[in-house]
């Protein structure tokens, strides 16, 4: 169905990469709040940095959550209530006087709401789309590179202005105000509106339940190639402004470098979409893979801005680029019914490699005195997520598998 020649689907894309723009942007909002709440508050770095772990397990877990439910009682329905919970979360962090409510409020409560978004969101989105199914999910996915170049700078400007109080609690009705009522654009499905996909019907694929999606060997081939690729690239993303620091790059040059990475990171997303509606997602992921393995490695060998810069570009389009793969790749073998459900899993496995590389990171350094071992390690790890994607099966049609289940293909 298409409003004046737009085809909804479209709507529904770019009210999916707003929504999680808002979100994720919030969310790592944590990072500009760091210093003044250690300031303000006299809680340690450490004990702070918590709250980005709890973000990880808490979104993971939501991812899983919400996404089941979306499957249920549809996207625009999870994205509300996720919305709402995620303006809570932050008003209610922002009056917090005591350590462990702000691990509540802020660590669970945001962390937990956050799920509720890209998942589901991408899973609502992969409906509408038969044909250019990529682009769409590369859109989708362009949010969370939006969000964190748009809502930081936000934040700062706002605790400039108001303290970290104030700019929390301006974030939390930016979420209500802005999350709430772009949600209600959301259509679950062409069928809502009398429509059908774009590219038309998808093929008839075998319908799974919860149980035989996690029972599935190609479920974990995603999950943990997902895992392993966040490994990867968390503790280079995480760390990538002290080491360049440490290389004698300056600090503002070095944050700039940051904000280079999320902003290719954009293009990455809907350059690698577009790829994989030509070459096909699994070709585009593997390409993305290997690129991303290869350019940690060069960071362990480059000391100058101009080097850093040139890096952090090629590092931004891959380790974005492979990110809206994974919902493709699982919307490919076990079908839409049962996406949310299915995405919803991967990205739950996914979240403890986010957790885990970023933590690794530190860890090295502290016990290392370096960071050389994280690239090392991190283009490592990279490096077997390439071996696993190479295990990837394509599905069979309906038709094929209806007596049995799904062969390897």
């Amino acid at each position: 169905m298409s409003h004046r020649g737009l085809f909804y689907g479209w709507v529904v894309v770019a009210a999916s990469a707003t929504v999680i723009a808002v979100a994720m942007g919030a969310l790592f909002s944590l990072g500009v709040f760091l210093k003044p709440i250690e300031d303000g508050m006299g809680w340690s770095r450490s004990e702070i940095s918590i709250v980005a772990l709890l973000n990880w397990l808490a979104m993971g877990l939501g991812s899983f959550v919400w996404g089941a439910l979306s499957d249920r009682v549809g996207g625009r329905a999870v994205t509300v209530a996720g919305g709402f919970l995620l303006g809570l979360g932050l008003v209610l962090s922002s009056q917090v006087t005591v350590l462990a409510w702000f691990y509540v409020t802020f660590g669970v409560m945001v962390g937990f709401a956050v799920g509720a978004f890209y998942a589901p969101l991408s899973a609502t989105a992969s409906r509408w789309f038969t044909s250019r199914r990529g682009l769409a999910l590369g859109v989708v996915s362009a949010g969370i590179g939006l969000g964190t170049f748009v809502i930081a700078p936000l934040a700062r400007g706002l605790t400039n202005a108001w303290g970290w109080r104030g700019a929390m609690l301006a974030l939390g009705d930016l979420a209500w105000l802005v999350v709430i009522p772009v949600a209600l654009l959301i259509k679950n499905a062409p069928a809502e509106m009398g429509a059908v996909a774009l590219g038309g019907a998808a093929a008839a694929r075998r319908e799974y339940t919860t149980a035989e999606v996690v029972r599935a060997p190609q479920f974990w081939a995603i999950a943990l190639t997902h895992l392993a690729c966040c490994a990867a690239h968390s503790g280079p993303i995480f760390h990538m402004v002290t080491y360049a620091i440490e290389q004698g790059v300056a600090a503002m040059v070095a944050a700039t470098v940051f904000g280079v990475s999320g902003l290719a990171s954009i293009a990455g997303r809907i350059g690698c979409g577009i790829l994989a509606d030509r070459f096909g997602a699994k070709r585009t992921l593997l390409a993305g893979l290997a690129l991303q393995a290869v350019t940690i490695l060069s960071y362990r060998f480059i000391g100058d801005a101009a080097a850093f810069y040139v890096a952090a570009v090629v590092f931004g389009v891959a380790y974005g680029g492979v990110m809206p793969l994974y919902a493709l790749v699982t919307r490919e073998y076990f079908g839409e019914r049962i996406m949310g459900t299915a995405y919803g899993g991967v990205f739950l496995v996914s979240t403890l490699g986010m957790g885990l590389g970023s933590w690794a990171g530190g860890y090295v350094y502290d016990t290392l005195g370096t960071y050389a071992w994280l690239y090392l390690g991190s283009a490592a790890v990279g490096g077997m997520s390439v071996v696993l994607a190479l295990t990837f099966r394509s599905p069979r049609p309906h038709a094929a598998a209806s007596a049995a289940p799904v062969a390897a293909g």
